[in-house]
């Protein structure tokens, strides 16, 4: 049985869940299929012909479940769809691991899933037989809009290497932010971030930066963008590529950004915020556009749009945001036929990221992101589940299995003779898997009865 024809029939199926889940050679095939279908939207609708998409949406949503449904009709397959939260089973309590049971049983052979809870599609994709796309989980990850991101960028621009991309505006809550920066930093695309005050990168997407691709950070001096400058004094460089001018990176010299080959604008995610002040957002317009240093620069927006930036800038032939929307359709089209066996990719899958087996129920440890599914709905059903990772020349760190938030643990502690020792590499490695209890102070560790050997941290 080919590997396509064995995704159809539900064994070994992929799912996309982080933009990660996709090797970077993989994601560039996948636009040279995109587009073959962009070529001719109508000659594709033998491909698909009686898979059915399920979209499940629990959050409000236009473009992504419509590209979907649209990508799905053009490959000649069917669509059902919950688009009200309302009008599910969730109102009365069911969980989505029941939900996307059912769903992925007889109803359909693929499901996109969007969720108001961090690492809820992760949740769906271990409970579904078929392959499940996340159309967005909380403030964690968007990966097929940052696939509809890269392709914009790598269609205007040639090429995603070596890049300078600003990101502005609500950089804290935005899951199409976070899959972005990701992604740019596989590439090895510099990232400046313009946040609004209050608004920066979270410290975890910043770790995982480092710690994945070797991201350096700089702070930033860039030149004048009316609307934009002086938004925040936190505008930071992020690099995975250390041009010649970050030799004395390590002196956090200040780096000059004078050419800017894309603005990335986001709204306030005021859903996801408790009450924030959002007074002078920062706001694009035709003045921004007059810069010297925007003068090549795209302009890109996910949308919805609401006041950050002028309408007036529509006319100009540097937005690209609407065609953002519109290339939503082919590369969704490829996405999906991927997953359903439908073509084939010749390139490498990702590799899986270096982790160990996941921590047992013995473990005293919660996922500290209020937001993650584990603590939402989830303390119902899914098991404490953490992923030590290693990074090299770093101690060792646990992250939540679902949300991919790192937890901070001190002490590791020997299940059976009931003594613990601060964390280190070596202590890791000398310790059966099978003792090991992982805490995360000495308070935790006294009042679990361990004894405390060796100093502190």
């Amino acid at each position: 049985m080919s590997a396509a024809s064995a995704r159809a029939g539900g064994e070994g199926k992929r799912d996309l869940v982080s933009i990660e889940d996709l090797s970077t050679e993989e994601i560039l095939e996948l636009f040279h299929h995109a587009d073959q279908f962009r070529d001719n939207l109508h000659a594709w609708s033998d491909l698909c012909r009686g898979s059915i998409m399920a979209t499940l949406f629990f959050e409000p949503s236009t473009r992504t479940r419509l590209s979907f449904e649209s990508a799905m009709l053009r490959l000649g397959g069917g669509v059902i769809t919950a688009a009200d939260e309302k009008s599910t089973s969730r109102s009365k309590g069911e969980s989505l691991a029941d939900t996307v049971r059912v769903v992925g049983g007889s109803y359909a052979d693929i499901l996109v899933v969007r969720h108001p809870e961090d690492g809820a599609a992760r949740v769906a994709a271990r409970y579904a037989r078929v392959p499940v796309i996340n159309g967005g989980d909380g403030s964690h990850e968007h990966p097929t809009q940052t696939l509809c991101d890269l392709y914009t960028l790598y269609k205007e621009k040639g090429r995603l290497d070596g890049l300078e991309v600003v990101l502005c505006g609500d950089l804290r809550y935005s899951r199409t932010i976070h899959s972005f920066c990701y992604a740019l930093a596989r590439f090895r695309a510099n990232i400046v971030t313009m946040p609004y005050p209050g608004f920066e990168l979270p410290d975890y997407v910043l770790r995982r930066l480092r710690r994945d691709f070797g991201v350096k950070t700089a702070v930033a001096s860039v030149a004048d963008l009316p609307g934009l400058a002086g938004s925040s004094n936190a505008a930071a460089y992020l690099t995975a590529s250390e041009p010649h001018q970050l030799s004395l990176f390590t002196q956090l010299t200040p780096v000059e950004v004078n050419r800017i080959d894309a603005i990335y604008m986001t709204r306030a995610q005021r859903e996801r915020h408790s009450g924030e002040e959002t007074k002078n957002y920062p706001r694009l317009s035709t003045k921004t556009l007059r810069a010297a240093a925007a003068k090549d620069a795209r302009i890109m927006h996910p949308l919805p749009r609401v006041d950050e930036i002028d309408y007036d800038v529509d006319d100009d032939p540097r937005s690209v945001y609407f065609r953002q929307a519109e290339l939503g359709v082919p590369i969704r089209m490829a996405l999906m036929a991927y997953l359903l066996g439908r073509i084939e990719l010749r390139s490498t899958p990702r590799a899986e990221r270096a982790t160990t087996p996941g921590i047992d129920a013995r473990s005293l440890l919660r996922c500290r992101n209020e937001r993650c599914i584990t603590n939402g709905e989830g303390v119902r059903y899914l098991e404490r589940d953490f992923r030590v990772r290693q990074a090299i020349g770093e101690p060792p760190s646990l992250e939540c299995a679902y949300c991919e938030r790192e937890l901070v643990v001190r002490y590791l502690g020997h299940a059976q003779e009931r003594w613990c020792v601060p964390v280190t590499v070596e202590v890791l490695r000398g310790m059966d898997p099978d003792q090991r209890v992982w805490l995360e102070s000495e308070e935790q560790a006294r009042a679990a009865g361990f004894q405390i050997r060796g100093g502190t941290d």
